[in-house]
């Protein structure tokens, strides 16, 4: 773990690094749970294209010291119009649409390359994307394999069950939709709480989180 750094990467060092992004998914997830990955990997790279073009984009990535990408998360505010949030919004009721998604950071994408899974990378991925996050929640839409390393991953952080067994539009497979209310700061660890603020850190400045440096490029 000492050897794994993280990094807060702006948008368009995610459109720089896409092919590596689309890298690690495909062989962490598309590999494992499409029928055609290779085709899947093309219509990913679309979607993750068009979303490293929003100022608002959240991106952490985990590298090794020679500048592999071995996992990333990245996330957006939900917004209506959007269609993650207004599919989960409408099937949700509407109250807990308005407690959960009104102010909600949505986790588009989180992966880990196989072989640094369950070495304690996706948590610290997770937390670092979550942190100072100004939303008042994050949510995201996981496999609905309840004993899954992810599934135990995001309940050991706090995510709870928003909708079991769903089905989106034009897919069978079945997904969990999982929702966290964060706090006014979601601090590394051994940091204390502070204040909601909405600036992200300084572009080019290290910082330490989770006992390793973290930096913004």
């Amino acid at each position: 773990m000492e050897h794994i750094g993280l990094v807060r990467w702006t948008p368009a060092r995610m459109r720089a690094r896409l092919s590596d992004v689309i890298g690690v998914y495909k062989a962490a997830f598309l590999d494992v749970h499409e029928a055609d990955p290779a085709r899947a990997a093309i219509e990913r790279t679309m979607h993750a294209r068009r979303h490293a073009e929003r100022r608002d984009l959240r991106a952490v990535a985990a590298l090794l010291p020679d500048d592999r990408l071995i996992g990333f998360a990245y996330a957006l505010p939900g917004q209506k119009g959007q269609w993650w949030h207004d599919v989960v919004c409408d099937a949700l009721q509407p109250e807990d649409a308005a407690v959960w998604l009104s102010d909600c950071l949505e986790i588009v994408e989180f992966h880990v390359l196989p072989e640094f899974q369950g070495r304690g990378v996706g948590r610290e991925l997770i937390r670092e994307l979550l942190r100072e996050a100004p939303q008042r929640t994050a949510a995201l839409s996981a496999l609905e394999l309840p004993d899954s390393r992810a599934r135990r991953l995001y309940a050991s952080e706090g995510f709870v069950p928003l909708l079991s067994n769903f089905q989106f539009p034009g897919s069978w497979v079945e997904y969990a939709v999982l929702g966290k209310h964060l706090t006014a700061t979601e601090p590394a660890q051994g940091e204390q709480p502070q204040s909601r603020g909405t600036a992200e850190p300084p572009t080019g400045r290290a910082q330490e989180a989770n006992g390793r440096r973290v930096r913004a490029v």
